[in-house]
């Protein structure tokens, strides 16, 4: 009995250290929202839902790619209804994340509990007319991604079939997280573009800025650590490599270069080998150039050249 009552009093003392220590942890964390307001959301209806958004890319590429993401759900006599209701479902929770993306960048956020739409009604409509000019985007879209998987297919001897390409490649899932980010970024979405867009980077290595401006036929082969900047315009026909950095001579500026145009522009039917970098906002790419594997590039090149690196033999 001794001692069981002495191992009672010891679990019994170090819950009460443990609990006086959780008072004294929560008190810190606490005083830490106050220190640094800046990294708090609390409280607000503007928060944006990530997993909600990254729902809305599931929903859209059933869409996109019918019959390949939708569980065998879609069928030829079923398809007008399975479009109508994702088109539905889309509309509904996209302009509720929209709505709360315009709160957000205007710091209009109201209580907590709120029902989104109370409020401020113009946010609210301009939310519902952005979603519905997205969603009226998308055939195009779709079109633009028949081009890219195209490009994959045409453009690697070791794809077997388009539906290889589109269930398999992390070339096709970022460029297609790409485009429909891309539409948003336009219409002038704050915040969504973005999540979209690092969430392909966290499923596939490739990092495609929403805001870059890419071309048709695109194809990205292998594609981890590819990274895209926010002010790229790539052409038609282009083929990148993994390890291709498309990115801005420094940083070190910071927010004051906010909105320059600090990334390259790569003309149509270039190819750029892995472990390429090309820099700055006034590099342009000529048309039909290949840059070869760990290029480095800060300046203009014309038309038709061949940049070493590494340079594969061509046929």
């Amino acid at each position: 009995m001794t001692g069981a009552t002495g191992v009672a009093k010891e679990e019994d003392m170090l819950y009460q250290e443990r609990e006086k220590e959780t008072e004294r942890l929560v008190a810190a964390i606490l005083a830490s929202y106050d220190a640094f307001p800046d990294i708090i959301r609390i409280g607000k209806r503007n928060h944006i839902d990530r997993e909600r958004i990254i729902g809305v890319i599931e929903n859209l590429r059933q869409l996109l790619y019918p019959g390949f993401f939708d569980s065998g759900n879609m069928c030829e006599y079923t398809k007008e209804f399975t479009v109508r209701d994702i088109l539905a479902d889309v509309r509904t929770t996209l302009m509720i994340q929209i709505e709360r993306a315009y709160r957000h960048a205007e710091d209009d956020g109201g209580e907590a509990g709120e029902d989104c739409g109370a409020g401020n009604g113009a946010v609210h409509v301009r939310a519902a007319r952005t979603t519905d000019a997205f969603l009226a985007r998308l055939p195009e879209v779709r079109r633009m991604l028949a081009l890219d998987v195209e490009a994959s297919f045409d453009g690697d001897p070791a794809s077997t079939s388009r539906d290889e390409i589109i269930l398999s490649y992390p070339g096709i899932f970022a460029i297609t997280v790409f485009r429909l980010a891309h539409e948003l970024w336009e219409l002038g979405v704050p915040l969504i573009p973005r999540i979209m867009s690092e969430y392909a980077h966290s499923e596939t290595g490739i990092d495609i800025h929403p805001g870059a401006k890419v071309g048709r036929h695109f194809f990205v082969d292998h594609g981890t650590g590819i990274v895209v900047g926010e002010t790229t315009t790539i052409g038609d026909n282009v083929k990148i490599y993994q390890g291709v950095t498309l990115g801005a001579h420094s940083t070190k500026g910071g927010r004051k270069i906010s909105g320059n145009k600090r990334h390259p522009d790569i003309e149509d039917n270039v190819t750029i080998y892995s472990g390429a970098s090309i820099l700055g906002g006034d590099t342009v790419i000529g048309e039909g150039s290949v840059i070869g594997s760990n290029a480095f590039i800060t300046e203009s090149i014309p038309a038709g050249s061949r940049i070493g690196g590494a340079m594969p033999t061509l046929k």
